[in-house]
């Protein structure tokens, strides 16, 4: 499973980060908002689920059924 965290340190990113790093979830962060605008993501934090975005309150979620 290809998880990616786009983020750019705001609170939401670290709650979220914090979420994973507490379930022992292994990710990559990604903080180029070029690849992010590319992407068409507005708001952040973004994990990408294997190639699925989802966007905060829906990460949470994942990562509490992780």
């Amino acid at each position: 499973m290809e998880l990616i965290m786009y983020s750019t340190g705001c609170p939401k990113c670290k709650v979220l980060a914090s979420k994973l790093n507490a379930k022992g979830v292994e990710y990559e962060t990604c903080t180029d908002t070029s690849v992010m605008k590319s992407k068409g993501i507005e708001t952040l934090p973004v994990l990408s689920v294997d190639g699925e975005l989802l966007e905060f309150s829906d990460a949470v979620k994942w990562v509490n059924n992780a």
